[in-house]
């Protein structure tokens, strides 16, 4: 049985992967939300035995060699926003899902703030406020992903 979850949860990263890969217009490309780290942070707080630490270094090394960013940097933000989301699961559980897509908004901040402080020093870039607007949208998208997934682990009775 923890197999077959296993499987079920690897499916739903791929496709968080899949999404995150897809290509966009360039004029919306600025608000793509992080379907990888969504994904994860849902995991993780539905199933922290299962979804933790090494799930995220693994996806974000994933990540890295799909994106063709600097090895280790999502791998390093991703690891630092699943330790406090997994860390909190019991607390960020009884929030109703609006305080939950307020909370995850500030992961997503925190998130690609590390991702430009991480870039700045390894690729000399300049912040521009628009590499916040993933954490925006990834908000509104967690009251989508949340009731999906949560019907999803259901179905498939994934604990």
């Amino acid at each position: 049985m923890s197999r077959h979850s296993n499987l079920l949860i690897a499916l739903s990263v791929f496709v968080a992967l899949i999404m995150a890969l897809m290509p966009l217009p360039f004029s919306l490309e600025p608000f793509r939300p992080d379907w990888v780290l969504l994904v994860l942070m849902y995991w993780s707080l539905a199933v922290p035995h299962r979804v933790n630490i090494g799930w995220a270094w693994m996806t974000g090394l994933v990540i890295d060699l799909a994106m063709g960013s600097p090895l280790g940097v999502n791998s390093l933000t991703y690891s630092i926003c699943i330790y406090i989301t997994a860390s909190n699961f019991q607390k960020i559980r009884n929030f109703s899902i609006w305080q939950q897509a307020v909370l995850i908004g500030l992961f997503l901040a925190l998130y690609h703030l590390l991702q430009f402080w991480l870039n700045h020093f390894l690729l000399d870039i300049y912040f521009n406020p628009h590499y916040l607007w993933p954490a925006v949208t990834g908000m509104v998208c967690w009251l989508w992903i949340f009731p999906l997934l949560r019907k999803y682990r259901r179905q498939f009775r994934i604990r």
